[in-house]
Formats: C-alpha cells, sequence, structure tokens
C-alpha cells in the first residue's frame, strides 16, 4: 500500500493515533439511540407499565453502551512504549517488545509482530476509516518503532 509519501520521523511524543471519523459517528449514534429509547418509553403505548417502559429505556442504554466500546479503539505513544486499546482489552507494549508494523492491502487494520513470537491488532489504525490516513499512521507508528525500539534492543 504506497497511497501517500512515507512519513521518515516519528511524531512528537506522546502521540495517541485514533479512528477520529468512527469515533464521532459511534459516539454520536450512542447519544441518538439514548434519546430515542428514551423518547420511546415516554410516549410509547398507553397501556405499557413502567417495566415496559424501563426495559425499552434500559435497551437504549445497552445498545449505547455496545456503540461506546465499539469506538474505544486508540493507540497511544510515549517514550517508554505504546498502548494499545482495542475493543476490551488494553495491551501496554515497550519498544523493544515491537518487532514490525505492518498494513497489507485488505487489512481491517494494523498489526504488530511481537519479540516473543505473538502478534497484536492495533484496531485504532484501520483503512476502513481512510486508507491515506491509515497508512500515514501506519508509518508513524513504523517510524516510532524503529526511533526508540532499536535504540533500546
Amino acid at each position: 500500500m504506497t497511497t501517500s509519501p512515507s512519513v521518515t520521523a516519528a511524531p512528537p511524543l506522546p502521540h495517541t493515533w485514533q479512528p477520529l471519523l468512527t469515533r464521532v459517528v459511534l459516539l454520536g449514534l450512542a447519544a441518538v439511540s439514548v434519546a430515542f429509547f428514551a423518547l420511546i418509553a415516554v410516549i410509547g403505548a398507553p397501556d405499557w407499565q413502567r417495566h415496559d417502559r424501563v426495559g425499552i429505556g434500559g435497551s437504549g442504554v445497552l445498545f449505547a453502551l455496545v456503540l461506546v466500546v465499539l469506538a474505544r479503539p486508540r493507540a497511544r505513544a510515549d517514550r517508554d512504549g505504546l498502548t494499545v486499546v482495542n475493543f476490551v482489552r488494553r495491551r501496554r507494549l515497550a519498544w523493544p517488545e515491537i518487532v514490525a508494523v505492518n498494513l497489507h492491502q485488505g487489512d481491517p487494520w494494523v498489526t504488530l509482530d511481537l519479540a516473543d513470537g505473538g502478534t497484536l491488532a492495533v484496531v485504532a489504525i484501520q483503512p476502513g476509516a481512510g486508507r491515506r490516513q491509515a497508512w500515514r499512521m501506519t508509518q508513524e507508528l513504523r517510524a516510532c518503532v524503529d526511533a526508540y525500539g532499536t535504540a533500546r534492543r
């Protein structure tokens, strides 16, 4: 994937990567869902009981919580390493633990090859939120790994 010029220098740290448009849309939908379900609960059928209305309102809150979880992904770099927050898990990595940063054509998000032989998805950097933006973010993360990971290995 070479849709934009290479980034050669690491961004100033601390630096956070997150799919901003995706986050705005999901959090906006969460607010709308709470308001919509609350409205339905209030103006619903006259024969609804209190538990019906609470159930409808609670469904809106539950739906909103799922959207908030989907909006969580981010990656935050500082001098000591990278914190990857995916949907429900958070993982802290020291720079030397990251061997490679990968984003191949068709991948849903960036993956990190780790020194222990494992991989870690970085859902915060995803081409679905914009290919050029994802490629730029990937290059910035690679530059950080190159600048801070190899110096301490």
